[in-house]
C-alpha cells in the first residue's frame, strides 16, 4: 500500500517508519526539512516530500493515488498562537488530501474524556474536528502518558527519579493516567491500516493499569532499584511548579508549563475492545520502563522527544545554515596535525557532548549551561540520543547538528543557547600543506553592540577551552 506520513521526522513517525516499511508498505514522507531526513533514511521504498504545512498549499505535494495517510503533527511549543498553529496545519493538509484518492485518515491524539480540558488537549480535539470535516473517513487513537526511550514523559520521569532521593511535589502529582508503551501504539497505528471497522471512531489506547503520577514515578524508582520517597505539598502553584521541572529536568520552560497544566486532568481510557481485534498484547506500565531500558542499554533509542525542532522553538529554517557565514563574524580558527590514528579522532569527534562531555573545561562548559538555564535557554541537559551516532537535527547538549557527514568528515553545530547573535561550531578533518589536520572553528555574528560585548568577554575562556578541546580530541585514544 501506499502510505504517507506526516511528521515523520518527529519522534512517533520515526518509529512508525521502520514498522510499516517491514510490512511491505511504499511510503511518502512529509518532512520540513529534506537534509535532516534523507540522511537517516534512504531505503527504496521511501519518498520524501518537503513541505511546510503552516503555509497554504500552492499546488498539489501528496500523489493522487495513496491508500492512507498518518497526521502525526503535533506542537510542544507554547507560543501563544500554538493552538491556531496546529489546527491550521489540519486545515492545509486536508487541502492536499482532498486532491487523492485516500481512503483514510489516522490521528494520534490526546486523551480527552473530562470537561475541563488543559490547552494542548483542547487544541488536540480541534485537531480531530478538523481532520473529521474533510471527506476521508477520520480514525482516531488517543493515548495518554507514551512511555518509550526517548519519549517526553519517560526522560522528565527518568530526570526526577534518578537525580532526586526525595522529592516535594504538587498535589497533582494523584491525577489520574493510564500510560502505554510506544510498542503499542505503534502496533495501534499500524493495525487500523484500512479496516473499514475503525473508520469514523475514535479510540483511547493504554495499558491495563490506571496510575497516578506518584505511582508512576515509585514504579519507575522500583524498576531502577531506587529507594525514593515523595511529599506532595497543596500550595505549589503551577508557575513554581513549571520552574521546578524546568530546572530539575530537561524539558524546556514553555513545555514544563503545559505538562503541569495537563497534569492537573485525569487521562484514563474509555473501554474497547481494539486491542483485542488487532490481536495486541498491552505491556503493564513496569515493562514498558524495562523494555525502554534495554534499548538504551544497547545504544537503540530510534528517536528522542528533545530533537524535535518544536519542542525547544527551534527555528525552522535552522537546517539551511549548513554554510557557515563569514561577512561581520568573528572567527576562532585552530588548526592541529593529526600524527596518530585518523579514525580515533574522527570517532572522538562523534562522541562530543552528553556523558562524554567537551574534552576540556567540562566545568566550564556546565556552568554555561546552568547560566543558559538560569536565562530560559536549553542548557545541557538534553544531552545526545545516542553515544556514538550524530544525525543532522539531533539535538546535542545546547547545539543542533547541522551537517554530520562522516565520509566528508565534518561536523557542524548551530548554537540553541541565549546568546546576542548567532553561533556554529565545526570540527573537520582536512589536509594542509601536505598534512591531515584537525580544524576547529568557532563563528559568532553578532547582533548589536552586546554580541560584540559578548564576545570580547569571552575570549579568555576561549582561548584555554578551544585549545584544550582541539588538543584533548585529537590526542584521546
Amino acid at each position: 500500500m501506499k502510505l504517507l506520513i506526516t511528521g515523520a521526522n518527529g519522534y512517533i513517525g520515526q518509529r512508525l517508519i521502520p514498522a510499516l516499511l517491514a510490512q511491505g508498505h511504499e511510503l511518502y514522507c512529509c518532512v520540513r526539512s529534506r537534509r535532516r531526513f534523507e540522511q537517516e533514511h534512504a531505503a527504496e521504498n521511501i519518498h520524501i516530500i518537503e513541505i511546510d504545512f503552516l503555509q497554504p498549499p500552492a499546488h498539489p505535494a501528496f500523489p493522487a493515488d495513496i491508500d492512507a495517510a498518518f497526521f502525526l503533527i503535533h506542537s510542544m511549543s507554547t507560543g501563544a498562537d500554538f493552538s491556531e498553529k496546529e489546527l491550521r496545519a489540519a486545515t492545509n493538509f486536508v487541502q492536499q488530501l482532498n486532491a487523492t484518492s485516500c481512503k483514510q485518515v489516522i490521528y494520534l491524539s490526546g486523551i480527552s474524556n473530562e470537561t475541563h480540558l488543559s490547552q494542548h488537549l483542547q487544541s488536540r480535539l480541534a485537531v480531530e474536528q478538523e481532520l473529521a470535516k474533510g471527506p476521508v473517513p477520520l480514525t482516531v487513537l488517543r493515548a495518554g502518558i507514551i512511555v518509550g526511550s526517548g519519549s517526553a514523559s519517560f526522560e522528565i520521569i527518568r530526570d526526577l527519579v534518578e537525580k532526586l532521593p526525595v522529592m516535594v511535589a504538587p498535589r497533582w502529582l494523584n491525577t489520574l493516567c493510564q500510560p502505554i508503551a510506544i510498542r503499542n501504539v505503534i502496533e495501534f497505528l499500524t493495525g487500523v491500516v484500512l479496516r473499514e471497522d475503525t473508520y469514523q471512531q475514535n479510540f483511547d489506547i493504554g495499558a491495563p493499569e490506571v496510575l497516578s503520577y506518584k505511582q508512576m514515578l515509585l514504579q519507575f524508582a522500583e524498576v531502577r532499584h531506587l529507594k525514593r520517597w515523595i511529599i506532595t505539598l497543596p500550595f505549589m502553584t503551577p508557575r513554581v511548579s513549571s520552574f521546578w521541572l524546568y530546572f530539575i529536568t530537561s524539558t524546556s520552560y514553555p513545555l514544563a508549563i503545559n505538562l503541569v497544566n495537563s497534569m492537573k486532568v485525569n487521562v484514563t481510557c474509555r473501554p474497547n475492545n481494539l486491542a483485542q481485534q488487532l490481536g495486541i498484547t498491552l505491556l503493564p506500565y513496569k515493562s514498558a520502563v524495562q523494555l525502554a531500558f534495554e534499548k538504551i542499554e544497547q545504544q537503540l533509542v530510534l528517536s528522542s522527544w528533545k530533537d524535535a525542532f518544536s519542542a525547544f522553538n527551534t527555528r525552522t529554517d535552522v537546517m539551511q545554515y549548513v554554510e557557515v557565514p563569514t561577512f561581520g563574524c568573528f572567527m576562532d580558527v585552530k588548526w592541529l596535525p593529526i600524527t596518530g590514528d585518523e579514525q580515533q579522532v574522527l570517532s572522538n569527534i562523534w562522541s562530543i557532548g552528553g556523558e562524554k562531555g567537551w574534552y576540556y573545561g567540562n566545568t566550564l562548559w556546565r556552568a554555561r549551561g546552568f547560566i543558559d538555564r538560569a536565562f530560559g535557554g536549553v542548557g545541557l541537559r538534553r544531552g545526545r540520543t545516542s553515544a556514538t551516532q550524530i544525525h543532522p537535527g539531533d539535538a546535542l547538549d545546547f547545539w543542533r547538528v547541522l551537517v554530520a557527514d562522516k565520509q566528508r568528515k565534518r561536523l557542524l553545530l548551530f548554537a540553541e543557547m541565549k546568546v546576542p547573535g548567532e553561533a556554529w561550531l565545526e570540527f573537520r578533518i582536512m589536509r594542509r600543506s601536505n598534512q591531515l589536520q584537525l580544524r576547529q572553528t568557532a563563528t559568532f555574528r553578532p547582533r548589536g553592540l552586546w554580541g560584540r560585548l559578548y564576545w570580547y568577554s569571552m575570549l579568555p575562556f576561549h582561548y584555554f577551552i578551544f585549545n584544550g578541546m582541539i588538543n584533548s580530541i585529537v590526542k584521546s585514544k
